[in-house]
């Protein structure tokens, strides 16, 4: 039976990831994100308005045209965890194709309020959520079953996919980390990829974006560390203190928030999208925050915070925000800029538990903002953060449980998959024979 990979978005840039797998006349496809940088959107924009056509000229989603001509049809949209660049495009694309889409628990919640936001198309695709583990596998078809094998990221309840079909297995490996002490949740499922190695895995389609880095990527219990070091050693401090971080990222939003509650200040998350991220996960009961947190989303809400915060006392709290990569409209960049109640004096303390994406749009916005924020005397603490991708001896490990018979790099541009060909050709693989570079619009056959 033919089976072909076809990249759809994602293999130019770090953003908009769509990959479709034909198995005979059956398509599976894996994501459809936005590039978010593309349109200077951040965490808290609203795309909903937009229309696809306009977003695909803006190369800010996947441009699916190329599916016209695959022969087939499409029985599966599958999404392994719920960042914007890997579901963000859904509300836009996925209406197209008359197929159910399935991710993990917490995965389709999202997707479910990603469609519910769409202002301009009707997204009528049912949305089924999948747990990890063999004993759950989703069939697809009479031929093809799909199952979520469980590893770690920078957003909870992320996983691999993996889609069992008569030609061999595809593992669908974008994005992971290989956490084994993690904040949240279980730790990867090792047992369970080195039996599908076993079992015969013929495509590894595997994200780039950190193979050029060596060693292991380290465990969130490091940034768990790294954070709480920061912020327990000002418990008696009188200034205030505010974390930037990644809305989606639960875990540290976790700690950053325990923290705050034991050096006696209550955590207050701001911002739409921390309100929806972190509620949606409590309301799962998939986190548990202390009693003293409290969340607003709408401007008009956030704004009656700050001026709460500036009327009882800035040590009081520890308002957790987004604009931690400086984008407009963000709180944080408001902040900088004088646009809200809050007032930052001489002393006050602003963390960063982020790092900064690497585009230059990020590192001339963010230097802006910290410009602006030491101008009014903020004492910067930055980059208490981890990685949330696999780095190189983390990839080794995976290409040896899974022992794949082809490799495709996906998520990044060339000097990322390129590096991971170096990388590959190390442990024994060739280019264009098994292991494999696709542009967007490209597609190779591993059934040959």
């Amino acid at each position: 039976m033919e089976v072909e990979i076809i990249a759809v978005g994602g293999y130019g840039e770090v953003g908009r990831n769509m990959t479709a797998v034909r198995v005979g006349k059956d398509i599976v496809i894996f994501d459809m994100g936005l590039r978010l940088d593309q349109i200077m959107i951040h965490e808290d924009a609203e795309v909903e308005n937009m229309h696809s056509l306009d977003l695909i000229e803006m190369k800010a989603i996947p441009d699916d045209t190329i599916m016209n001509t695959v022969a087939g049809s499409v029985k599966a949209i599958v999404c392994t965890h719920g960042h914007l660049d890997h579901i963000g495009a859904i509300p836009k694309l996925a209406h197209r194709y008359n197929a159910p889409i399935i991710g993990t628990p917490y995965t389709a919640k999202l997707i479910e309020q990603q469609i519910e936001g769409e202002k301009k198309f009707g997204v009528n695709n049912k949305v089924f959520s999948l747990n990890a583990g063999k004993k759950y596998r989703y069939q697809i078809t009479p031929d093809i079953s799909l199952e979520f094998v469980n590893v770690q990221h920078s957003i909870i309840d992320t996983a691999m996919a993996v889609l069992h079909t008569p030609a061999g297995i595809i593992v669908y490996a974008n994005d992971f980390k290989l956490d084994r002490t993690p904040v949240l949740g279980n730790p990867p499922d090792f047992a369970r990829m080195a039996e599908l190695g076993r079992e015969g895995v013929l495509a590894l389609i595997v994200e780039s974006t950190n193979v050029s880095l060596p060693g292991r990527c380290p465990s969130e219990k490091v940034a768990h560390k790294l954070v709480r070091d920061v912020m327990t050693s000002y418990e008696d401090d009188k200034c205030a203190m505010m974390v930037s971080t990644f809305s989606s990222h639960i875990a540290r939003v976790k700690t950053i928030a325990e923290c705050a509650h034991e050096i006696g200040r209550k955590p207050v998350l701001l911002g739409r999208s921390m309100e929806r991220y972190s509620s949606t996960a409590e309301q799962m009961k998939l986190v548990g925050f202390p009693d003293t947190l409290s969340m607003y989303g709408n401007r008009k809400t956030v704004d009656r915070m700050f001026r709460r915060i500036m009327k009882e006392g800035k040590d009081k709290f520890v308002p957790i925000v987004t604009g931690h990569q400086g984008e407009p409209g963000a709180i944080l960049t408001r902040l900088a800029a004088g646009n809200t109640p809050y007032r930052v004096d001489k002393g006050d303390k602003i963390l960063y538990s982020a790092k900064i994406i690497p585009n230059p749009m990020n590192y001339g916005q963010r230097y802006h903002q910290e410009t602006f924020l030491r101008m009014k005397g903020a004492r910067i603490f930055q980059e208490l953060h981890v990685s949330g991708h696999a780095q190189k001896e983390d990839h080794y490990e995976v290409i040896h449980l899974f022992n794949p018979q082809h490799i495709i790099p996906s998520h990044g541009d060339i000097d990322m998959t390129g590096a991971y060909v170096r990388f590959a050709e190390d442990c024994g693989y060739t280019l264009n024979n098994d292991i494999h570079i696709l542009r967007n619009g490209m597609r190779v056959n591993v059934s040959k």
